[in-house]
C-alpha cells in the first residue's frame, strides 16, 4: 500500500492496481491474488479449503468449552491460553481416523486413547494438574495425595454440530475414597469431565480434565 498525490482523485481499479481514500489520504494498492470465486470451486484449492474448514471447526470447538469454564480459566492469568488451546484443538482432531479431511472433528479425536490423554494432561497456565492429586474411573474419583479442602467436578456434554455445550456442576466431599459425582447425561454424548481442587484460603490448586 502506498499513498500518492494528484490534481486527479481516481477512485477504483487500473489494470492490477486499486485506488481509494483511507483516512483522507489517497492510496494505491496491487489487486489482491486471492479469488474468492476460485477458492470455493477450483480444485487446486482444495487442501486449503479443508485445512480451513478444520481449522474453524477447531476454533468453535475450543471457544464453546473455554466458555464453559471460564469463570475458573480466568484464575489461571495465562495469555496466551487460547493459542495453546486452540492448539490442543488441533492436536486432538488429528487423532479423527474416521472422517475424511475436511471433516475431522475434535469429538471424534476424543473417542481415542491418544486423544484423552492430550486433553487431561493439558496445563493450565502454571495451575497444577488434578492428575497429581486425583485419576477418575468412571464417575468415581480416586484420592492419590489430596491436599485442597475443596473440590468442583463440572459435567461439560459437547455438541460439535451446533456448537453448544450443556454444563451441570457439583461440589465434592473429600471425606471419602473414591470419591462418587453424579452422572448427568448419557454415555452416548460426547462427554467431558473437568475438576477444580482450591485449597484452604479458597484459591485454585490444581484443575484439569479428568
Amino acid at each position: 500500500m502506498a499513498t500518492y498525490e494528484s490534481l486527479i482523485k481516481i477512485k477504483g481499479s487500473v489494470g492490477d492496481l486499486v485506488f481509494y481514500t483511507l483516512n483522507g489520504k489517497n492510496v494505491v494498492r496491487k489487486k489482491s491474488g486471492f479469488n474468492k470465486k476460485a477458492f470455493k470451486k477450483d480444485p487446486s484449492y482444495e487442501k486449503v479449503r479443508q485445512n480451513s474448514s478444520e481449522f474453524g471447526h477447531c476454533s468453535k470447538t475450543g471457544k464453546i468449552i473455554r466458555n464453559s469454564l471460564e469463570l475458573y480459566l480466568k484464575e489461571t492469568g495465562d495469555a496466551l491460553l487460547y493459542q495453546k488451546f486452540a492448539r490442543l484443538m488441533t492436536e486432538i482432531k488429528d487423532l479423527d481416523t474416521i472422517s475424511e479431511r475436511g471433516k475431522r472433528t475434535v469429538e471424534n479425536g476424543l473417542k481415542t486413547e491418544e486423544g484423552k490423554k492430550h486433553l487431561i494432561n493439558f496445563l493450565f497456565g502454571e495451575i497444577k494438574n488434578v492428575l497429581t492429586e486425583i485419576e477418575r474411573q468412571d464417575h468415581l474419583l480416586y484420592i492419590k495425595g489430596v491436599q485442597s479442602k475443596k473440590a468442583t467436578i463440572i459435567t461439560l456434554k459437547l455438541d460439535s454440530e451446533n456448537y453448544t455445550v450443556e454444563k451441570a456442576e457439583e461440589d465434592l466431599s473429600l471425606n471419602q475414597d473414591p470419591i462418587s459425582f453424579k452422572k448427568y447425561f448419557s454415555e452416548d454424548d460426547a462427554v467431558l469431565y473437568f475438576l477444580v481442587l482450591k485449597n484452604e484460603s479458597n484459591e485454585i490448586s490444581h484443575m484439569g480434565f479428568v
